[in-house]
């Protein structure tokens, strides 16, 4: 893996990395800057008058050129200057890591580019959602910090099996739809598939919750007041389709709030409403609000149960501050309260998500059980004791003791040692020739070794991940599609050729090339191709050329009638070539 560095992707850790492809900038042809340089003419032309303030000084302050696809290490010498970076990744990565990319204020960027099919929207991925819409916005301070904060919260979300399948389906889409030439009932038989996930996804994850939010602010978000919005989601400053349509009357607008977590969307389709914000910092308030639901915040029986239920590697923080990380397999609860949990597999034991010494996934490679809670008959909680309480209570070390919790957890053995935290604290008691019991049932044998037991009265936190990310190996990441590169053939490289011999003479690097010479053998090659004559028609006007310019219209017109689903975007690209001739005039 080769990538250019800077000071903030240096503090990336290496399960990030893992995520990151270079940016060959060789691989953009002509055809895919002709593709950026029209998307973003008409974007900027027309956002300018519907885009918050923002996006066009943003544009500005992360090095975003419309006439060029960004360089990524052009933008990353620029974003340093805003504490931000950006990295090329190959479409869809994972929710959870996606977010965690944001905490470390880093842009993540589908470095490939739509097709010209596909000039008004795509539902993959691609560098104009990415580096045209999310970019600018970063520069205003407040929303660049609601972003850093929504990933810090959002990687904690804690998922569920469903939504690691319905990432994959979404991806899958998003490939085979961009993907030249995938026959349509291919396409047709992926969204149903989606949308078969989505009916049947069951009680919504965390990841799906905050998933709505991140849809709805930063992908689709507006922001002023119902009456006068503004855009500032990157989706739809990434679509010149949509970015239109959604000022429209046809398009219900809502004060956002957090109802947002409960309302889905459709990827597939454009968005019939959409929530409007009255400024950034609205944002964080309400994210702040969601985050207080979420097991990270409350802990508790219902923070390990969704644990258990992901199936996938978490950890829970103890009232201790001793935090655990591992695959969580059960809960014994009484009351309502978790008095005994059980990870399966490695597990490794942190404080302040520092790994604790000798308590790696090598020492707990067979799973971790731990009693939580106070002891039956006892008041003060074993970690709020002084040393005269444990004394009294036989809890130091050399003791052999039966430790009697709330709830029929009973654990005898002779206390070996006591770990304690920054705040003198007891959190870990070693036992030897130790016996755990719930009720009849054990649950721990002398045999096994030594016992450690997590001290802690209560599970204060539960989230996504381990506690010290260095504790897993977690590049383990294994992509099931990658993006389909297309397949040229001679036409399309001939084709790819002219727009390059008019993307240079409009440059004034090759101006002895015939214009009238390449738009012949275009009409007669490829008859139904318009950005390029748009691209011809600008040259023309810029020159006072009116006859040449005429025959391009003629030709223009053809093409319309023969494929009216171009019309509008034909004649956007006229409009924005008599603008700039007005302007120039």
């Amino acid at each position: 893996m080769s990538f250019q560095s800077n000071l903030i992707l240096d503090k990336l850790p290496e399960h990030l990395k893992q995520f990151i492809k270079p940016q060959d900038y060789s691989e953009y042809t002509a055809i895919n800057q002709a593709v950026w340089r029209y998307v973003m003419r008409k974007n900027v032309d027309y956002l300018s008058k519907v885009a918050h303030k923002s996006y066009l000084e943003g544009l500005q302050k992360t090095g975003i050129d419309i006439d060029n696809i960004p360089n990524m290490y052009g933008m990353n010498r620029i974003l340093k200057e805003i504490g931000w970076a950006a990295v090329a990744v190959d479409g869809f990565i994972p929710p959870s890591a996606f977010m965690e990319f944001q905490a470390y204020n880093v842009l993540v960027i589908a470095s490939d580019i739509r097709q010209l099919e596909h000039i008004e929207y795509t539902p993959a991925p691609d560098i104009i959602h990415e580096g045209a819409g999310h970019a600018p916005i970063i520069a205003n301070p407040e929303y660049a910090e609601y972003l850093r904060r929504f990933g810090e919260i959002g990687c904690k979300a804690i998922s569920s099996a469903k939504d690691y399948e319905l990432y994959e389906a979404v991806r899958h889409l998003s490939i085979i739809k961009e993907a030249h030439g995938t026959p349509q009932d291919k396409i047709e038989k992926a969204e149903k598939h989606i949308e078969y996930l989505q009916e049947n996804m069951g009680e919504p994850s965390e990841i799906a919750l905050i998933r709505n939010l991140h849809w709805w602010t930063v992908e689709y978000g507006l922001i002023g007041t119902v009456d006068d919005p503004k855009i500032y989601g990157a989706g739809l400053l990434s679509s010149i389709g949509e970015s239109a349509w959604c000022m429209t009357d046809e398009v219900k607008k809502v004060p956002y709030s957090i109802e947002a977590v409960n309302t889905s969307f459709d990827i597939t389709k454009p968005q019939p409403q959409l929530f409007v914000t009255p400024d950034f910092a609205y944002l964080s308030q309400v994210l702040e609000e969601f985050a207080n639901t979420m097991a990270l915040r409350k802990g508790g029986l219902s923070g390990i149960q969704k644990l258990i239920n992901s199936k996938e590697l978490g950890s829970i923080e103890l009232s201790t501050g001793l935090q655990i990380s591992g695959n969580f397999e059960s809960v014994i609860q009484f009351e309502n309260k978790p008095i005994y949990l059980q990870t399966k597999g490695k597990t490794a034991l942190s404080y302040r998500e520092k790994e604790l010494v000798g308590h790696s996934t090598k020492q707990h490679a067979n799973g971790f059980g731990s009693p939580i809670g106070k002891l039956k008959g006892i008041n003060i909680a074993i970690e709020d004791m002084s040393p005269i309480d444990l004394k009294a209570y036989n809890i130091f070390e050399g003791q052999t003791v039966t430790l009697d919790f709330e709830g029929g957890i009973k654990v005898q053995g002779e206390i070996i040692t006591g770990t304690r935290n920054l705040q003198g604290e007891i959190i870990l008691i070693t036992f030897d020739q130790c016996t755990v019991r719930y009720n009849d049932e054990v649950l721990f044998k002398p045999e096994f070794g030594l016992y450690n037991m997590a001290v802690g009265e209560r599970i204060v936190s539960a989230f996504n991940g381990p506690a010290d990310v260095s504790s897993f190996d977690l590049i383990t990441h294994k992509i099931t599609d990658t993006t389909i590169k297309p397949k040229k053939d001679s036409e399309t490289e001939q084709l790819e050729l002219y727009y390059q011999q008019i993307r240079d003479f409009r440059e004034e690097k090759n101006t002895t090339i015939s214009r009238n010479k390449v738009f012949q053998e275009l009409k007669n090659k490829y008859p139904n191709d318009w950005l390029l004559s748009i691209e011809l028609y600008e040259l023309a006007m810029a020159s006072g050329d009116d006859e040449f310019s005429k025959e391009i219209i003629k030709h223009l017109t053809d093409i319309k009638l023969n494929n009216p689903k171009l019309g509008r975007l034909i004649d956007d690209g006229l409009a924005l070539v008599h603008q700039e001739k007005i302007k120039i005039n």
